[in-house]
């Protein structure tokens, strides 16, 4: 069973619809979770507008809580996707070996291959940020569900 982790800042914006997104597009082989970076919004759940915006393409995100990324989710799962540089260096902050290292990726990589291109935090932006992060993630998260699905 794979197990894939999405990470933000704060686990309320990008990496909870990044995870419902490819949730949707995987079977129950996979397990997806989420995370933040930071610990402002620990147990709470996504952004309104990220629910929102989630359930306009037939998503529910709205059991998700937000939680801190830890060093055991180098652990816990096979590959950790970082929505931006900064989350990214943060993580690799937390490897403790080149093994850790190796599972983390950034999710446009999926889309952009080499480009190491960040999602936008739609936070302090408008609706518009946000269904343009949809958009983006629902990309990557296309790449990664055929990748992994012509690999079983």
């Amino acid at each position: 069973m794979t197990k894939i982790l999405m990470v933000c800042l704060g686990n309320i914006c990008r990496s909870p619809l990044a995870e419902g997104i490819l949730k949707s597009k995987l079977d129950n082989t996979y397990i997806v979770d989420s995370a933040g970076t930071s610990s402002y919004h620990i147990g709470n759940k996504p952004d309104p507008r990220s629910i929102t915006t989630a359930q306009k393409h037939n998503i529910d995100i709205t059991k998700q809580r937000a939680r801190q990324f830890t060093k055991q989710d180098f652990l816990d799962f096979d590959i950790i996707y970082a929505m931006d540089n900064s989350n990214y260096d943060n993580i690799l902050d937390l490897a403790e070996n080149e093994i850790d290292k190796s599972k983390v990726k950034l999710i446009l990589n999926e889309s952009f291959p080499n480009k190491n291109l960040d999602v936008p935090d739609p936070y302090y932006g408008g609706n518009n940020g946000f269904e343009k992060v949809y958009t983006l993630l629902n990309d990557a998260c296309q790449k990664i569900s055929s990748t992994l699905n012509s690999n079983t």
